[in-house]
């Protein structure tokens, strides 16, 4: 199966062609300084298949190409680095930090730059990003709302998706009034992780979208009051489901991976994650049913852009930028849109590669379960401003998870 990856690019790929970049002195001193080193990556720890592609892929290439070791330090949460070297700069060390990448987005993205914790800006710097990427996309100026500015470099995009089991659910609900409808049918077969965890987060936002008339009105500015009288809908929609949830709605998976083993098991019928080729890679594994299939809500589903950043204290600056760069070329970002690698839709613009990189990332078979990328592209919703996601968040705490399921 061959997909193409954006059918935006159908009529003028062919003829695209790549440049040669310019010699760069600056960046040839950057990978003096590099080799040599070891660069401390923290990324989510959360899937097995992104720790492999980056301890077994990544950090093999780092080596053999630049010099450069590299550690991965896993994180549950981004805002816990956040916080961490927050932290730091309050205690006033400048230097010599623990992190010299870090994997970040949204809402987190946000806090790190109003607390003045990034290094940058950066990106203009990065041979990768002035050759392969479309610096004026609204997806790669900003995130979440938050101008970028530089301060991070796109790493990959996403799409949220719903997976299923077609030997249990033969038709899947593709809005989330036949959710609600399914769950009540199959009681104890649904579930989702428990905000703040950023997949249960996205799915209370979809709900949002759904039940409030829609993101457009979320879009062109913060108005905190809005949401306030428009959220009682949503939790009235959550309530109403609460009882039909796996554990009826007593608690909920903290996170992906405990959800994803809750369908592993059997124990629900569906999950839902960011990545539109999870079900495959799992499948792959063995950890997931060969029956598996995703599908998106007729409303739409959420899509965005994550970025790496270089903390402001990063022990290893140099490195940092080499590591970003690696993960921004094409050789990375074609081998991490292997669903049997990882399965990450690349950031880059495929118009800017050569005609043999394009090959390759046309030639990548995306499995049986991935949607077809024009399907996917014509379900994209934006994601709102990070004021609205902390807001939405703790009213969920106060609305749902406090709330008794009344059956």
């Amino acid at each position: 199966m061959r997909l193409f990856l954006c059918s935006v690019i159908l009529s003028i790929s062919s003829l695209a062609r790549a440049e040669t970049p310019a010699p760069d002195a600056a960046w040839d001193q950057t990978l003096a300084k590099a080799k040599g080193t070891e660069v401390v990556f923290s990324s989510w720890g959360g899937s097995d298949s992104i720790n492999s592609w980056i301890d077994k892929w990544v950090a093999p290439e780092m080596a053999k190409r630049f010099g450069v070791k590299v550690k991965r330090q896993p994180y549950k949460d981004t805002v816990d680095v956040v916080n961490k070297l927050t932290s730091e700069k309050q205690a006033g060390k400048k230097a010599d930090g623990s992190i010299d990448l870090v994997w970040i987005n949204g809402e987190n993205f946000k806090l790190a730059k109003t607390a003045g914790v990034l290094h940058g800006p950066f990106t203009d710097q990065l041979p990768s990003f002035r050759q392969y990427y479309d610096a004026k996309a609204p997806d790669i100026t900003t995130d979440f709302g938050t101008p970028v500015d530089g301060f991070e470099a796109p790493y990959g995009k996403a799409q949220f998706v719903f997976v299923y089991d077609s030997a249990k659910v033969k038709e899947p609900p593709r809005s989330f009034e036949a959710l609600r409808a399914w769950a009540a049918q199959n009681p104890g077969r649904f579930t989702y992780p428990a905000p703040p965890d950023f997949t249960g987060s996205a799915f209370v936002r979809q709900v949002v979208y759904a039940t409030t008339g829609g993101y457009a009105q979320y879009l062109p500015k913060v108005d905190l009051e809005l949401m306030a009288k428009k959220l009682p809908a949503a939790w009235s929609f959550l309530n109403a489901m609460k009882p039909h949830l796996w554990m009826k709605g007593e608690t909920y998976p903290d996170g992906q991976p405990r959800l994803n083993q809750l369908y592993s098991d059997g124990e629900v019928w569906m999950t839902m994650g960011y990545s539109p080729t999870t079900a495959e890679a799992e499948m792959a594994k063995g950890t997931f049913p060969k029956s598996t299939r995703t599908f998106v809500m007729k409303e739409g589903t959420i899509a965005n852009t994550h970025f790496v950043g270089i903390p402001f204290n990063a022990k290893n600056v140099e490195g940092g930028k080499v590591l970003a760069n690696f993960l921004l070329s094409p050789d990375a970002q074609i081998s991490k849109f292997d669903p049997k690698l990882w399965g990450d839709f690349p950031a880059l613009d495929p118009t800017k590669l050569t005609d043999a990189q394009r090959q390759q990332l046309e030639s990548i078979d995306l499995g049986i379960s991935t949607l077809p990328v024009r399907e996917l592209a014509s379900h994209r919703v934006p994601e709102i401003q990070p004021e609205y996601l902390v807001q939405i968040e703790k009213e969920w705490a106060k609305q749902v998870a406090q709330k008794k399921a009344s059956h």
